[in-house]
């Protein structure tokens, strides 16, 4: 389910319904709740394929947890194709499934590395 780069996202991992999250103040939760596959494909994946050079997920953890969710610990590191800048990010991401198929994620993460690393900062 959980892979660790962004080609391991796909699609049949989830279920039509499938309702996305991205954590408040993060950069692609503007469109939040993606709803549907190709609303996460495009909406974050895509979007984080285009803007940034890498984007790792690297030290998974998977912690099973009641009422058939999936608590995941991480951490993402990526650099910034604009700024150049580099994060590397403690975050969690929990998974609530139905038959095997994701339904629901919740990321959790502190927001401020990727803001800054996006930000173009104007010096005068």
């Amino acid at each position: 389910m959980v892979r660790s780069n962004l080609k391991g996202y796909h699609p049949g991992y989830t279920v039509q319904e499938i309702a996305w999250n991205e954590a408040e103040g993060f950069p692609y939760a503007d469109q939040n709740p993606y709803k549907g596959p190709n609303a996460v494909l495009n909406g974050v994946f895509a979007r984080i394929g285009t803007e940034w050079e890498y984007w790792n997920l690297t030290d998974i953890q998977l912690h099973e947890m009641s009422g058939n969710m999936v608590l995941s610990t991480l951490r993402y590191q990526a650099k910034h194709k604009a700024s150049g800048k580099v994060i590397d990010s403690q975050t969690a991401h929990l998974f609530t499934l139905k038959e095997g198929k994701i339904v629901a994620f919740q990321q959790y993460m502190d927001t401020k590395q990727a803001a800054e690393a996006i930000s173009k900062k104007i010096t005068v």
